[in-house]
């Protein structure tokens, strides 16, 4: 008995030495946004801070307009769905925010221009949000919190017949849950 006592003692007495690592906050992002003339073409603004948890002070940096987490669109070449320099630093800061809140989920909307059949734009579509879920899953997100889906043409954001409009369309849209 005696010898219990002195190993639940030593066990307690280790326990209440030991610290909890503090988790670090994400590294400072770029924010890049695409431009007035054409999506995808991108101008540096400032640094944003930490993107970690939205219980980070009284601003969620989701809805924050100085945040690059309240950028949620990404653009794509004509007939492309690889993720442009531009837009890089925005999915890892999405990845990362999604890694620092375990209990967040997105649905990443993957869309293309009005050319080409519904068919060709739904695969498209698909490839083009299975591409930011990776990238995002590299900078720390897990596969169950990001859902893709595709609209392909279905959905445009500029109702236009010209280039300008095809490549306001060719995107994916990020939205959080309960967002």
């Amino acid at each position: 008995m005696k010898k219990i006592l002195i190993g639940v003692l030593a066990a307690l007495a280790l326990a209440a030495c030991s610290t909890t690592p503090k988790q670090e906050a994400a590294a400072p992002v770029d924010e890049r946004t695409p431009g007035a003339t054409a999506p995808g073409a991108a101008t540096s603004g400032a640094q944003t801070g930490s993107v970690a948890g939205a219980n980070q002070g009284a601003r969620n940096p989701l809805k924050d307009p100085g945040s690059i987490l309240s950028k949620r669109s990404v653009y794509f070449d004509f007939d492309a769905y690889a993720i442009k320099d531009d837009y890089k630093s925005l999915l890892e800061a999405h990845g990362k925010y999604l890694q620092a809140n375990r209990n967040a989920h997105m649905t990443v909307e993957g869309n293309t221009d009005e050319r080409g059949s519904r068919e060709y734009n739904i695969a498209l579509g698909q490839r083009r949000a299975d591409a930011a879920k990776r990238m995002m899953m590299l900078s720390g997100a897990t596969e169950a919190q990001i859902d893709t889906v595709s609209f392909g043409k279905e959905k445009p954001k500029n109702p236009g017949h010209d280039e300008s409009a095809w490549a306001e369309n060719r995107r994916d849209d990020i939205g959080y849950r309960g967002d």
